[in-house]
Formats: C-alpha cells, sequence, structure tokens
C-alpha cells in the first residue's frame, strides 16, 4: 500500500527538503484514460529550492515505464519517462498577473500555485500527461498497421473485393 505524499510546499521549498519514492502508475486516475495497462510504477524525487530572486521552486524528476496505445495499430507500446522540470511556487495574486501579462516578463519556467496542503502525486501526475505525446505511435518498422496488415509482401488493391460482387449484363 501506498501513502499519498502530501508537503506544505512554501516550507518545503524554503527549507530545501527532498522527498523520492515510487507511485504506482494505477493510483494516477486522470492517466489511466492514456494508458492501455495501468501497471508499472514511477520513480520520483521532489526537491525544494529558492532562485536567486528569492522565488521558491520545487524540481520535480520522474521515470518509469508506462503501456500506451499506439494510435495506428491500436497495440500496447512501451513509453519510457523520463522528465526534469523547474516549477516555481506562487500565490494566486501572481498566478493571476502571469496569466494577464501584467507582470511583464516572459516566464522562462512554469509555475504552480503553492499550497500548504499540496498533493505530490497530483503535480506528478500533471507533468507525466503534459509529457505525453498526443498520439503515441510505435516506430514504423514496429507497427503492425504499418504494412496495412499485409503479411505476404505483395501488395493488394483495397477494391479486390468489389471487383466479385459486380454484376455483368
Amino acid at each position: 500500500m501506498y501513502a499519498r505524499p502530501f508537503i506544505d510546499s512554501l516550507d518545503f521549498a524554503r527549507n530545501g527538503r527532498e522527498i523520492s519514492g515510487e507511485a504506482p502508475v494505477a493510483s494516477l486516475l486522470r492517466l489511466l484514460d492514456m494508458l492501455e495497462n495501468p501497471q508499472g510504477i514511477l520513480n520520483y524525487t521532489v526537491r525544494g529550492g529558492v532562485d536567486k530572486q528569492g522565488i521558491p521552486s520545487l524540481d520535480v524528476s520522474v521515470s518509469g515505464s508506462l503501456r500506451l496505445r499506439c494510435q495506428r495499430c491500436l497495440n500496447g507500446m512501451d513509453y519510457a519517462v523520463r522528465l526534469e522540470t523547474h516549477l516555481l511556487l506562487r500565490d494566486q495574486a501572481a498566478l493571476d498577473a502571469l496569466d494577464s501579462g501584467i507582470d511583464g516578463e516572459d516566464e522562462l519556467f512554469d509555475s504552480i500555485l503553492a499550497d500548504a496542503h499540496l498533493d505530490v502525486l497530483d503535480v506528478l501526475e500533471e507533468e507525466v500527461l503534459l509529457s505525453l505525446p498526443i498520439a503515441p505511435k510505435h516506430e514504423l518498422s514496429a507497427c503492425q498497421a504499418a504494412d496495412g496488415g499485409n503479411t505476404s509482401g505483395e501488395e493488394k488493391n483495397p477494391f479486390a473485393v468489389l471487383a466479385k460482387l459486380k454484376v455483368v449484363k
């Protein structure tokens, strides 16, 4: 049984804390719709820190493997997850200013809402979802649909079946 880790994000960042662990893929409910199979484990590390401007941040790294569905052949395919993300912690007013463009500076890093009860697995799930391809596909050489299901090596006319139905008067 895995316990969901929660942190006080600002305290975590300001004190330079670190948390590592494993998350079962099946516990990431929003991710399940994207998967062919919910089996597996994702390993994660979250490190807190403060940048030169005094803005608290989280460095998130996730690794593991997911079983996605190929959009060409609809069979399962392994997808390696390896991501490193730097997230700035902001209050609601700062996030609103960034959204409206009032701040005036271009954001180099993503920002999330600082929370006294931040669910670490929700952050991991969001980052994994953002990193997934829109339409995952096998490599052409590995995909069963790449050859149209034709294993004999000869090219077939897709309308050949219709010739049999042709009625001659």
